[in-house]
């Protein structure tokens, strides 16, 4: 009976699992069953190596980016500009001016008469250049302007406007003053004296309205404001 019992405790033994042997050693196994007992228990993966990986999802494809710029928006008329006191005054600048650039380049003229056409001229063109983009509200596309562009309006207006329309329509008046003499009754010859009259009143009317118009932007301007409305 003896014999059955140590054999039913070894059957027991044997069948418990190698971390336990190492935890309870048995006194009649000698050491080197011992260590080769703990030998395959260590080399055994771990329990949290032998469960399935999961499958991992693919990540979620990201669309190119645009080969191009974004489309612009269709292209529109600022009201809020043209109804505003700087489009209006845009307005009556372009008209006095090209009344006056047309009238003298209409007649004969010589002298310093031609740097007034040429002044009428370029300061029409930057007019209209500044209300065309101001009417369309595309001003940002124009580089390093288009951040400032109330301190541009007012930089044009007041030095140039003011400055080449006055020059402009003293020369024209001084002209005008040259041909006086054929402003008389009876006078049979081509005259000139009211076309070059005309001219210098057109360049003194647009002359005074740079002037406006520079000093609404400056107004803006001392009162923090950025834009031109």
């Amino acid at each position: 009976m003896r014999v059955v019992g140590r054999r039913g405790a070894g059957r027991g033994r044997r069948e418990a699992p190698c971390g336990e042997a190492r935890s309870t050693p048995d006194v009649g196994q000698g050491p080197a069953a011992l260590s080769k007992c703990c030998r395959g228990a260590e080399s055994l993966p771990p329990r949290s190596r032998q469960r399935p990986a999961m499958a991992r999802t693919a990540p979620p494809a990201v669309p190119p980016p645009p080969s191009g710029p974004p489309p612009r928006g269709s292209l529109g008329l600022h009201r809020a500009f043209l109804l505003s006191p700087l489009g209006l005054l845009r307005l009556g600048q372009l008209a006095v001016g090209a009344a006056f650039w047309l009238t003298v380049a209409a007649h004969w003229y010589e002298g310093a008469a031609h740097f007034a056409l040429f002044a009428a001229v370029l300061v029409w063109l930057l007019t209209l250049g500044l209300f065309g983009l101001s009417a369309l509200g595309r001003w940002e596309l124009v580089p390093w302007l288009g951040s400032r562009w109330l301190l541009a309006n007012l930089v044009h207006d007041l030095v140039l406007g003011v400055g080449l329309c006055t020059a402009a329509a003293g020369i024209m008046g001084h002209k005008a003053g040259q041909k006086s003499y054929c402003n008389l009754p009876g006078y049979s010859q081509r005259c000139l004296y009211g076309a070059y009259l005309g001219a210098a009143v057109c360049g003194a009317v647009a002359a005074c309205l740079y002037l406006f118009s520079g000093l609404y932007c400056l107004a803006r301007r001392c009162r923090d404001q950025r834009d031109i409305i």
